[in-house]
């Protein structure tokens, strides 16, 4: 990920279609299932655009205070329903690792050096290495639990039914647009992302 601007480039296309298709879901379903697709959106979009190569689209002085103030919002806004856990409690996570980052990468973020990297960030980009640390073992388990719901004999879900633990591939909004498989291989997707985005502070 330290490297050259083809791999920001992708990263910025898978998130940009995965966001694309949360849209998608966003248009049908249960009020809960639309909200959990527009979030799902939102992110996805979210870290397209931090992803784009600063050596290509330089951002502007004020993209990181609007990335750490709209995933500000979306992680006040998943707090109460974090509570009951399952993706609300992704959401929250994501959120906050979204501000997270966009602090770390900002021009002035200790240890920021003003290199490129692969999104608008810098390689050196100032993190603070314990929560960094922290925030990759979990997308690690999240990666590994998501691509597990796509096996055979683990992506089916009774209609209804929810994957293991009561929060899987089909719990929000995964009956629309493509079926639960698709929804779970779009966060999937992201999660792969964030978890590449992490690997560049």
């Amino acid at each position: 990920m330290h490297g050259g601007a083809q791999t920001g480039w992708l990263l910025m296309a898978l998130c940009a279609v995965s966001g694309a298709y949360c849209l998608l879901r966003a248009r049908t379903g249960t009020p809960r299932e639309r909200r959990t697709a527009r979030a799902e959106a939102t992110m996805g979009f979210g870290m397209a655009a931090m992803a784009v190569p600063a050596a290509a689209v330089p951002p502007p002085p004020w993209a990181w205070a609007a990335y750490a103030t709209l995933f500000g919002a979306a992680a006040l806004r998943a707090s109460r329903p974090a509570l009951r856990g399952g993706h609300h409690l992704h959401h929250l996570v994501g959120s906050l690792a979204m501000v997270y980052m966009a602090v770390a990468m900002a021009p002035g973020a200790a240890g920021n050096g003003g290199s490129q990297h692969t999104g608008h960030g810098a390689a050196g980009a100032g993190g603070i290495p314990l929560l960094t640390g922290a925030l990759l073992v979990y997308y690690v388990f999240y990666v590994l639990g998501s691509a597990g719901r796509l096996l055979p004999g683990t992506a089916a879900v009774p209609a209804g039914g929810t994957g293991s633990g009561g929060h899987g591939a089909g719990d929000f909004g995964g009956g629309a647009a493509g079926g639960p498989e698709m929804a779970t291989a779009c966060r999937l997707t992201m999660g792969i992302g964030m978890f590449a985005m992490l690997l560049t502070l």
